[in-house]
């Protein structure tokens, strides 16, 4: 039985200041807007309507916070890159991003998603770079990789690992699929593993 079940909506914060208390242990998720984010949490926390998937990439405009229990905490960082909105937005998202990720002190993991055709674009670099700046974990899933056949899906993720090395971003990696279920345990493990870690 996995502690991720108990997840349950908290409340959304448009910045850092009306995020909730920074105490216990968070992990966040984070990808381009067209990634599968919220189809990713509602599978590893199987969890149909926890976070809310739409048609339109790029509805996640706030920081969502799920509360496991009162030390623990799932947070859906707003989606980036792709979303349809005018650049004072996106520019007021990446500033809430870049604070959150290098501000919040509870924050354990980022668990950064990337679609297997279209990995390693220009924002998850600058997502990599933040998280090698404030020395935090990261673990990417690389989503929708029942739409290759497992090993050309098995190639891509080779070389995305090659291309983290040589960058010298430390960073696990896994394949990933939100309707074939797969690497769920995975992703499960390396989550769980940072939300159990001791509270400070």
């Amino acid at each position: 039985m996995t502690i991720l079940r108990q997840a349950k909506f908290l409340t959304s914060a448009p910045d850092l200041k009306r995020c909730p208390a920074d105490s216990g242990n968070e992990v966040a998720f984070a990808g381009r807007s067209n990634a599968g984010k919220s189809s990713a949490l509602n599978a590893i926390t199987d969890n149909k309507s926890l976070a809310r998937t739409s048609k339109t990439p790029g509805r996640t405009q706030l920081i969502n916070f799920f509360e496991i229990d009162e030390h623990r905490r799932l947070v859906d960082l707003p989606g980036y890159g792709y979303a349809k909105v005018n650049e004072s937005i996106k520019k007021h998202w990446q500033d809430a991003l870049a604070r959150y990720l290098e501000k919040r002190q509870a924050l354990r993991g980022l668990v950064l998603l990337m679609d297997i055709r279209h990995p390693l674009k220009d924002y998850d670099q600058q997502m990599l770079d933040w998280c090698k700046h404030t020395k935090l974990p990261v673990h990417i899933l690389l989503t929708k990789a029942d739409k290759l056949k497992f090993g050309a899906a098995k190639g891509i993720l080779l070389g995305v690992q090659r291309d983290l090395q040589k960058a010298g971003y430390d960073a696990s990696i896994q394949l990933f699929s939100s309707p074939k279920r797969m690497g769920i345990d995975d992703a499960r493990q390396h989550i769980e593993s940072w939300l159990n870690s001791e509270i400070e």
